[in-house]
């Protein structure tokens, strides 16, 4: 199948710019509902992520797990710094000999963000939260706050999280 560019599938798609960068649109949410965090939120939701060329989701956390699932476009990288401070680098995509994951979980609690490969144009994604996603539960985060609890990744830090929110 030949990929569109970018704006065929934010035109087609109906997707928005999102606050922590690329363009999203709400897919699917659970009717179903349960107390998590002291409120009542969704069983889970959904979206679509886009993100283009040059463009990177910065560094953010949310307090459920999120399951992100490629659909289109060029690899995506998910940067990841866990609870316990290690750095992980996911590779979101169909070349699986060449380490890519078709899915990819990004565990609750943890600060990650997402870039386009080097080499490509765009990456469509698909994103499900559960307990469904509410931004009450999201923190984003700016360069000085990262760097005073994680010097040692600094490089990383300085590419995926805001100078100054």
């Amino acid at each position: 199948m030949m990929y569109k560019d970018a704006d065929y599938y934010i035109q087609h798609l109906g997707l928005e710019a999102h606050p922590e960068g690329g363009y999203y649109k709400s897919t699917f949410a659970s009717e179903k509902t349960y107390d998590a965090f002291g409120k009542t939120r969704k069983q889970y939701t959904s979206i679509y992520f886009l993100l283009g060329e040059g463009d990177v989701s910065h560094f953010h956390r949310l307090k459920s797990d999120e399951l992100w699932y490629f659909h289109g476009g060029s690899s995506l990288i998910v940067h990841v710094i866990n609870e316990e401070g290690d750095y992980v680098e996911h590779k979101l995509g169909l070349d699986i000999a060449n380490g890519e994951s078709p899915q990819v979980l990004v565990p609750r609690n943890s600060i990650f963000g997402s870039s386009v490969v080097a080499t490509g144009k765009f990456s469509l994604v698909g994103c499900m939260v559960s307990p469904g996603f509410d931004f009450e539960d999201f923190e984003l985060f700016t360069q000085s706050e990262l760097l005073e609890k994680y010097p040692q990744h600094e490089l990383i830090i300085r590419k995926m999280a805001y100078e100054k929110l």
